[in-house]
């Protein structure tokens, strides 16, 4: 195992990468917590049962495909990096494919999957980096900070920061209310623990918040610990795959094609940034170029059929694989370690079902925050640049749709550029997709 890890060759032993796979497990625990409450709207009042996904079920979904994409990441690429269901991603999911947009859940699902499969093909193919090279860096650099808007908007409203105003569409909240200063409470002490650069701080963030909570009487008290039975998948396994034999017309539409473009669009950067920031950090590049690159990515890939199988959103790398790296970890045999942690994860339902949406808002303000820092690398002094990129990244939050601002930054840069007279650096894909967006807000129309 060692060899074929190459701990000789990277400097490192199974103590680091140990250490390194449950830093990585820890920082990123979070969305254990974090994507059930997304995917099921729990923080949503008033909506019918058939709209929600089970909480359970999803719950061991988040855990399985976490494990099973981690798994394959670390086997097959040997990399140092951990995947999960993406955050954005399941905030678009579950707010703009099911709630917005009135998409069944399973429909949503089979979805993600096309898009997995696609993304295999893409993979295997190599038209996958072709695609991703196509894509101006500012686009990709506003998408990742427009997300991280829309999803710290979302943190917002759950905490009960941020509501609804019939004069100002939004306004400040009730402050004085017992889960909001809970939230309020839990930003501060995960701020405190960022700063300290604490590793797992955000996971940290979630414990304390949780049990001030349950010591001041605002959340109840874990039922149990350890469940040697964890709750059913039977909900959410395989539902990816009825909308294709029940009602497969549903499924050849303008609205969810643009959902799977979405789908394929986000994870394509999330998951090229991931794999070159941490390599880089690991020191694994090699003349600027990422070795095993196609296996990282049929692993991404590979994470997001099974994920979506499973029932459970978009399933890619996570930056937070670099708190690992941190710590020591340089082969794939830290991922390996985060898998299997996320397995036993499983059995611990009982303790984290009691985690309520004021608990979890503070995660996403903060990875909100961590997203944002895309800003710093767009290139302002350029007009025609600046224009589609800040477009991109303020319709995501003020319309409460990501595709809807990728959609509008899309069409306005091959606008942009052509009238500053730089139509030959457009690529051909850029051209087909402004042709995409335009349709997609005629139908939507």
């Amino acid at each position: 195992m060692k060899k074929y890890f190459q701990f000789e060759e990277l400097n490192t032993n199974y103590k680091r990468e140990f250490i390194g796979g449950l830093t990585t497990f820890l920082a990123m625990a979070y969305i254990l917590v974090v994507n059930p409450l997304t995917l099921t709207l729990a923080d949503v009042e008033g909506l019918p049962d058939a709209m929600r996904m089970d909480y359970g079920a999803v719950f061991v979904a988040t855990a399985l495909a976490a494990a099973i994409g981690s798994l394959v990441m670390g086997v097959l690429a040997r990399y140092p990096i951990a995947l999960a269901p993406g955050m954005g991603l399941n905030a678009f999911f579950a707010y703009s494919v099911i709630l917005t947009q009135e998409i069944p859940w399973q429909t949503a699902l089979t979805g993600v999957l096309f898009s997995g499969l696609i993304f295999m093909v893409l993979t295997v193919t190599g038209v996958r980096e072709k695609i991703i090279n196509a894509i101006p860096n500012e686009l990709k650099f506003a998408v990742g900070a427009g997300i991280g808007l829309f999803i710290t908007f979302v943190g917002f409203q759950n905490a009960g920061i941020i509501v609804g105003n019939d004069a100002t569409l939004v306004a400040l909240g009730d402050l004085t209310n017992g889960n909001t200063l809970l939230a309020v409470f839990g930003i501060f002490i995960t701020v405190i623990l960022m700063t300290r650069k604490i590793k797992g701080g955000i996971f940290y963030g979630i414990v304390i918040t949780a049990i001030v909570g349950m010591v001041v009487g605002l959340i109840d008290r874990p039922s149990g610990v350890i469940d040697p039975t964890p709750p059913s998948l039977a909900p959410t396994f395989g539902a990816a795959l009825e909308p294709i034999f029940s009602s497969p017309g549903d499924l050849f539409t303008v609205q969810l094609l643009v959902v799977i473009l979405t789908f394929l669009f986000v994870d394509f950067f999330d998951t090229a940034g991931t794999l070159v920031a941490v390599t880089n950090q690991a020191g694994l590049m090699k003349d600027g170029k990422l070795p095993r690159a196609n296996r990282a990515l049929f692993a991404d890939s590979t994470a997001t059929v099974f994920g979506a199988v499973l029932g459970t959103s978009t399933t890619t790398s996570y930056i937070e694989s670099s708190a690992g790296v941190a710590a020591g970890a340089k082969t794939g045999f830290a991922s390996v370690v985060t898998a299997a942690l996320f397995v036993l994860s499983i059995f611990f339902f009982p303790l984290l079902e009691v985690i309520t949406s004021a608990v979890t808002a503070p995660a996403l303000i903060i990875v909100g925050v961590l997203m944002v820092s895309a800003l710093g690398k767009i290139d302002w002094t350029r007009f025609e640049i600046a224009v589609p990129a800040f477009l991109t990244i303020i319709t995501m939050p003020l319309t409460y749709s990501i595709a809807s601002g990728i959609a509008i930054g899309f069409i306005f840069y091959p606008i942009t550029m052509l009238v500053m007279g730089r139509g030959k650096q457009i690529h051909p894909v850029m051209y087909g997709l402004f042709v995409i967006f335009v349709l997609y807000f005629i139908f939507l129309s």
